[in-house]
C-alpha cells in the first residue's frame, strides 16, 4: 500500500528519532489521516529488521482495528494479549495487546524485559497513566512510539514526561487544505444555555451536572437542529445515557428517525450499521463514539457535552472530518453555554495555534450566531484582529521603549515586530525545554541583539535561534533595526531585507537622527525591492 506523501514523511521522521537516540518519541495526525496505517507501516518495518513489535490500546475496537489494518496494508498476522488470549508461544512478531491485561503483574512478569523491542501506543493522549507506565518500565529498553490525534491531556499530565519528542505533526488546517479531511463549517446557535452551575471534576466537567444543566433545553435543541440538521446525517454526543435517550425521544416527535447507542447496547452493531446505510439520520449517544468508530458520510455534529478537554472535543469533532461521495463539508453546531468560571472547547480549537486567536474567533462567531462559518475563514480573520490588536500593543509599547536605555531588543517586541505568533504562544511540553537557557543559548541571542533575560526556557530560546538563524539567511532586517526603524514610525520592518533596512537607517543617520527623509510617509513607507 503506497502512503500518502505526509504518512511517508511521518514515518521517516519516527525512525530519524530512533536512529538519533531518542528512545520515546511522539506522532500527531488529525483523525481521519490514518494514523493506524502509518504505525503499521511503522510495524512493518521493525519486523523487517526483526524486531518484535507491541501495540498497546485501552479499548478493544482499537485493537481489533489495528489488527484489521496492519492485515490489509502490510498482510502481516497479529498475536492477541487480551482476557484469556496471549502471544506466548505464537511466531507472530506483532502483538496487540490491551494495557488494562498488559499492566497485570502476573502476566507482564511473563514477559523477559527485552522481549519487546518496538512499543507503539495508540491513542497516545491516554500514556500518562498508571497502566501504560507499568508496561513501559518493564520494557525499558523498548523504542516506543506514541500515536495520536490531539497532544494534550484534560488532566493536565503533560505527553512531556512520557515522551522525549514530537516526531511529526500534521495539523488539521493543513489536511483540510491539501484534500485529505473535509472542510468545517461551524455555526454558533443563539441559545444560551446556563451552566453556572456545573462543577468540575478530574479536570472536566463533571456529566451528571451538565445533564442537569442541559434538560430543561433539549426540546428548544431540537427545534435549532430542525432548521441545519433536517438533511443531514448527524452524531449527536450527550452526558449520560439516559439523558442521549430521552433526546433520541425527543428527536423523533420532531420528525428526525434517531436511534441511540451506549455501551450496554445490545444490538449496538445493528443500530451502528442501520445508522451507516441510512435508516436513521441522527445517533445519539454518550460519549460512546469518540474512539474507534468511523463512518465517513457524517456530516453534521452537535456536541452537547462541552468539556475543557481539547483532545476530547476533537475526538468527537473528528467523526466527522473523513471524506465522501457527496459530502460538501461538516457543520458544525455549538451553542452558547453560559459559564462564567470555566474555559470551553468551541470550533476555534480545533484550528487556532494560540488561546488569544481561539478566544477572538469565538467571540466573533458568537457575533455572527445563526450563521455558518468556514473555520479557516474566520481563523484568519481573528488572527488578522489580534495581529491588529498585537500592532496597536506595540506601539505603546515602542512609545515606553523609548524612554528605556539598552542596546539589546526585548524579545516580547521583535516577535510581535515580525508576527511570530508561534514564539509568542510558545508553551514547552518536553523535559528539555522546560529547563532554563543555557549559557550559550544566552551568548547567541546576544550576538543576534537579542535580551536573553525575558526568556525562562530553552525551548524557546532554541526556537527563537532558529527564526534568527533563518531570517539572517534569508537577509531579512536584524532586531535592532526593526526597532531602529519602529522608532521613527515605519511599519512591517520585520518584513524588509537587511539591505533595506541598513539604507533607511543611514539615510536617518545622515540627518542627524533628527528625522526621516524628506518625501518620507512612515506609516506607508515599503522598500522599493518590495513594491
Amino acid at each position: 500500500m503506497e502512503l500518502r506523501p505526509y504518512q511517508q514523511e511521518a514515518e521517516d521522521a519516527v525512525f530519524t528519532e530512533w536512529e538519533t537516540g531518542i528512545k520515546r518519541t511522539l506522532l500527531v495526525l488529525p483523525t481521519g489521516c490514518g494514523k493506524t496505517i502509518v504505525f503499521a507501516k511503522v510495524a512493518e518495518e521493525c519486523v523487517r529488521e526483526g524486531k518484535r513489535v507491541l501495540i498497546l490500546a485501552h479499548r478493544g475496537e482499537l485493537l481489533e482495528q489495528a489488527a484489521d489494518k496492519i492485515a490489509k496494508t502490510t498482510g502481516l498476522g497479529c498475536a492477541v494479549e487480551k482476557a484469556e488470549s496471549t502471544c506466548m508461544g505464537s511466531w507472530f512478531r506483532i502483538v496487540v495487546g490491551s494495557v488494562q491485561s498488559m499492566m497485570r503483574e502476573k502476566r507482564l512478569g511473563q514477559f523477559p524485559a527485552d522481549y519487546f523491542d518496538t512499543i507503539i501506543i495508540d491513542e497516545a493522549h491516554h500514556s500518562t497513566s498508571d497502566s501504560y507506565q507499568r508496561v513501559l518500565d518493564h520494557f525499558p529498553r523498548a523504542e516506543v512510539l506514541g500515536v495520536t490525534a490531539t497532544p494534550d491531556r484534560g488532566d493536565m499530565k503533560n505527553l512531556g514526561t512520557v515522551f522525549e519528542s514530537l516526531a511529526y505533526e500534521y495539523t488539521l488546517p493543513k489536511a483540510i487544505k491539501e484534500g485529505y479531511l473535509s472542510p468545517i463549517q461551524a455555526v454558533t446557535i443563539p441559545l444560551k444555555i446556563d451552566m453556572s452551575a456545573v462543577s468540575v471534576q478530574a479536570g472536566d466537567f463533571k456529566s451528571g451536572d451538565i445533564a442537569t444543566a442541559l434538560d430543561p433545553y433539549l426540546d428548544r435543541i431540537a427545534e435549532e437542529m430542525k432548521q441545519y440538521c433536517r438533511d443531514r446525517k448527524t452524531v449527536v454526543f450527550l452526558p449520560l445515557v439516559k439523558t442521549s435517550r430521552k433526546f433520541r425521544d425527543i428527536l423523533n416527535k420532531n420528525g428526525f428517525q434517531a436511534a441511540e447507542v451506549n455501551g450496554e447496547s445490545k444490538d449496538r452493531a445493528e443500530i451502528l450499521g442501520d445508522f451507516a446505510d441510512g435508516r436513521y439520520n441522527v445517533l445519539c449517544n454518550s460519549m460512546l463514539l469518540t474512539e474507534g468508530w468511523d463512518c465517513p458520510d457524517v456530516d453534521c455534529i452537535v456536541v452537547l457535552r462541552p468539556t475543557k478537554v481539547r483532545s476530547l472535543y476533537c475526538q468527537m469533532v473528528g467523526r466527522g472530518t473523513r471524506l465522501a461521495p457527496g459530502k460538501g463539508h461538516l457543520l458544525l453546531l455549538d451553542f452558547l453555554w453560559h459559564t462564567e468560571r470555566h474555559e470551553l472547547c468551541h470550533p476555534a480549537h480545533l484550528i487556532c495555534e494560540s488561546e488569544e486567536t481561539a478566544r477572538r474567533m469565538t467571540e466573533n462567531l458568537e457575533k455572527d450566531a445563526g450563521y455558518p462559518m468556514d473555520i479557516e475563514e474566520a481563523e484568519k480573520t481573528a488572527s488578522e484582529d489580534v495581529i491588529a490588536q498585537r500592532e496597536e500593543a506595540l506601539a505603546k509599547k515602542l512609545a515606553e521603549m523609548k524612554r528605556r536605555k539598552g542596546s539589546l531588543v526585548d524579545p516580547l517586541q521583535f516577535e510581535m515586530s515580525i508576527q511570530a505568533e508561534d514564539l509568542a504562544g510558545y508553551v514547552p511540553a518536553f523535559g528539555w525545554e522546560m529547563a532554563p537557557p543555557t549559557d550559550n543559548q544566552r551568548k547567541a541571542l546576544e550576538r543576534f541583539g537579542i535580551l536573553p533575560d525575558e526568556i525562562d526556557n530553552a525551548g524557546k530560546a532554541s526556537k527563537l535561534l532558529q527564526r534568527l538563524q533563518k531570517r539572517q539567511s534569508e537577509n531579512l532586517a536584524r532586531p535592532k533595526q526593526i526597532r531602529k526603524l519602529e522608532s521613527y514610525g515605519f511599519q512591517h520592518v520585520g518584513t524588509w531585507s537587511f539591505k533595506a533596512a541598513n539604507n533607511m537607517i543611514s539615510r536617518i543617520a545622515a540627518l542627524g537622527w533628527r528625522r526621516v527623509p524628506p518625501g518620507i510617509n512612515p506609516s506607508m513607507y515599503v522598500p522599493e525591492e518590495q513594491v
